[in-house]
């Protein structure tokens, strides 16, 4: 295993939340971060710019590049990618984090907000991962990392959201076929997802509200598992569909998932997408369905 210091990891959507907390992760190894997003002026509803995640990245050891960035267009991803390797001289990890949610049935989907979800979750995912390859397929220890779920095809999952869950497991369906196509490049390409909800501004802005935040975990699982993703051979890690809490308990034995969660005495909510046979691991404790409608 291959710790961060040095490396150059290029993360979507890393103003905020779980793409931060995977920068500031890797940033306490000393590691560059690209930070790429499109907030770049104070929002009222969305905490955080590229520049305070750029100066909170700089302040746990790492060095950052601010970057506004719309990954539906090419040329700002080609531009962001050019910037990266001017500044940091490659692109070891490609962290596609970015992405856009609205729960609605098919019949209330407006086009617009379609054309958003799939333009940034599947597509901005494709494009952002192929202009970092040439760079990535130069690195000692490569990594491409999706958001995104495994893939448990339950009518569950698609049933009320259908655009917003295809567009979703479009990222994973890359990384199925990514996996295999990048294997002789030397490029692991993996899927992380949590088994909770995660305190992020969707939670707090779209889904569930105050409630839904306390009975959430911290995005720091999330920057843990994803450090230990990128500490593995990209040669004989590759192709895996990862639950956090899982991940973490099987490959590095963490036991003690409390100090993740937002308020210390709440049962967790959880997540979109989790397979019902992918058990939590020992001491962990899901609040039942009924407690969620």
């Amino acid at each position: 295993m291959a710790e961060l210091s040095g490396k150059t990891l290029l993360i979507t959507g890393a103003s905020r939340g779980i793409g931060l907390a995977i920068g500031l992760r890797a940033a306490r190894d000393g590691a560059n971060v690209a930070i790429l997003a499109k907030t770049a002026q104070p929002h009222p509803k969305l905490k955080g710019t590229i520049f305070t995640a750029a100066a909170e990245i700089e302040a746990a050891g790492g060095r950052a590049l601010p970057l506004q960035c719309d990954i539906r267009d090419d040329a700002q991803i080609e531009s962001a990618v050019a910037q990266t390797v001017a500044a940091f001289g490659g692109i070891d990890i490609c962290v596609n984090n970015a992405s856009a949610i609205s729960l609605t049935k098919l019949a209330d989907s407006e086009p617009k907000r379609m054309d958003l979800m799939f333009g940034i979750n599947t597509r901005g995912a494709l494009l952002v991962t192929k202009a970092c390859l040439p760079y990535l397929k130069q690195a000692e220890n490569a990594h491409v990392l999706m958001i995104s779920p495994p893939l448990d095809m339950k009518p569950q999952w698609f049933a009320g959201h259908v655009a917003y869950s295809i567009a979703k497991y479009g990222m994973s369906l890359a990384v199925l076929g990514l996996a295999r196509e990048l294997k002789d490049d030397r490029i692991a390409v993996n899927a992380l997802w949590p088994r909770t909800t995660i305190a992020t501004a969707a939670i707090e802005n779209v889904l569930g509200g105050d409630t839904l935040m306390r009975m959430s975990r911290k995005p720091e699982i999330l920057g843990d598992a994803a450090h230990l993703i990128f500490r593995q051979s990209a040669t004989k890690f590759s192709g895996n569909f990862l639950i956090d809490d899982t991940f973490l308990h099987k490959v590095d034995g963490v036991n003690d998932f409390d100090v993740y969660k937002v308020e210390p005495d709440a049962l967790l909510a959880p997540d979109f997408f989790v397979p019902a046979d992918s058990r939590p691991p020992p001491g962990v404790t899901l609040a039942p369905a009924s407690m969620l409608k």
